[in-house]
């Protein structure tokens, strides 16, 4: 009878204890989602004036253009580095990857991004998002640095930094290459065009949401080279002449239109409002891609401006009410402290973060500006900025300063 007694105590007490159970189990899942999903659309060799948004009168870009009109535009944007695996390196750390030794496509000793680096995809996903990478990784072929062991939960894409748009099996897509497409470690075939593919596997991403947020990493190909677009997106440009722009004009369509296709689903699941989405490209446009930096001088692989600012804002209707330019200086590695604190991350676990959280400087809540200086270093070129003004040192030719407030094209050295 005792233990009977005790018993139905502990059952009473256990009925008592449910609605506080239910109430923190509500609290927590309202909380999750009150978190923003975290889109990073990072396209590859872009020009600086290849967008609508900047002013392309022969290339259409609708859906990004919409995008940034109603996002940040970031009119000093930069990455920190104006190569591709360098560039992504420090987008994915949110530190200067010189602090790790990335400073070429191919970094010593072991040709991959440092293991003891920790990535927004590790971080968010201690926050309790769900992270996924499309597209190019760039940061290490080899096992060690395969994206599931960065943080992502799921990786549809190459190892390597280029490919052929169309499948290949007795090249791109030999068995170990590489340059192979992926499903998380197994080696796929595809059918199609890649950048439409990429597309449709980011909307799979999205739509197997569960009750957590998510992070895609969608890292396109496009518009670096091999130069491959199909034929019924470039007869869409019949009008431009040269026969290499016309197929870059036609992978920036295809490109726009996965990313047309992505914000349909997000709007379709209702996550589109409450969706942070930064646009970038990983430098500047390539002299083989037929793209334009003007007025910008450079392009790819060096330190002028034509090589590390780039076509670069957020969008976050739910937060970012009112569309503008922002014209202080920015950097990709901005992306991982603004993201992090947005996710909700204690503010002291970006203290050793050289990017800086965005957010109160967008909001109006923090004056001045994000960054007195930024700085760039590649082996023989260095590059640094100090307001306006902008400092270059080429091993071998010496010095060059510019005022890039009066002269944005490095047209005059002082």
């Amino acid at each position: 009878m005792k233990d009977s007694r005790a018993s139905i105590k502990g059952f009473q007490g256990l009925l008592l204890a449910l609605p506080a159970f239910f109430v923190c189990m509500g609290f927590h899942a309202s909380s999750a989602q009150s978190k923003p999903n975290v889109i990073i659309l990072l396209a590859d060799d872009l020009g600086w004036a290849d967008l609508g948004y900047q002013g392309s009168k022969d290339i259409r870009s609708p859906h990004i253009d919409k995008l940034a009109k109603n996002g940040i535009r970031f009119t000093d944007g930069h990455v920190s580095a104006s190569v591709c695996s360098p560039s992504r390196a420090g987008l994915m750390t949110g530190r200067y990857q010189q602090r790790f030794g990335h400073e070429a496509n191919s970094p010593p000793p072991s040709d991959g991004m440092d293991l003891k680096q920790i990535t927004l995809a590790d971080r968010l996903k201690k926050l309790g998002y769900r992270t996924g990478l499309i597209g190019k990784w760039h940061l290490g072929n080899r096992d060690e640095f395969y994206p599931a062991r960065r943080g992502f939960d799921y990786f549809y894409g190459l190892r390597s930094g280029s490919r052929s748009y169309f499948y290949h099996a007795k090249k791109d897509d030999k068995p170990g290459n590489p340059k192979a497409i992926e499903e998380n470690g197994k080696q796929v075939e595809f059918d199609g065009y890649l950048t439409d593919v990429f597309g449709q596997k980011a909307i799979d991403f999205i739509e197997a949401k569960d009750d957590e947020p998510f992070f895609l990493f969608h890292s396109f190909t496009a518009p670096h080279g091999p130069m491959h677009a199909t034929e019924e997106d470039k007869m869409l440009f019949a009008s431009i002449e040269n026969p290499k722009r016309r197929t870059y004009a036609a992978m920036i369509w295809a490109m726009d239109r996965a990313i047309g296709q992505l914000v349909d689903s997000l709007k379709a699941s209702g996550e589109f409002e409450n969706t942070l989405i930064w646009f970038l490209s990983d430098n500047g446009g390539a002299t083989g891609n037929a793209s334009i930096n003007l007025p910008l001088a450079g392009h790819k692989g060096i330190k002028f401006e034509g090589g590390t600012r780039v076509p670069f804002f957020a969008h976050w209707p739910k937060r970012f009410k009112k569309p503008k330019n922002f014209d202080s200086m920015t950097i990709s590695l901005d992306i991982m402290a603004t993201s992090l604190a947005a996710a909700g991350a204690k503010e002291e676990s970006l203290k050793n973060l050289d990017g800086v959280n965005l957010l109160p400087f967008i909001e109006g809540k923090k004056d001045g500006h994000p960054h007195q200086h930024l700085f760039w270093h590649k082996l023989w070129f260095s590059a640094m900025r100090d307001g306006p003004w902008k400092l270059i040192y080429v091993q071998d030719y010496g010095y060059a300063l510019y005022n890039l407030g009066k002269d944005l094209a490095e047209s005059k050295n002082l």
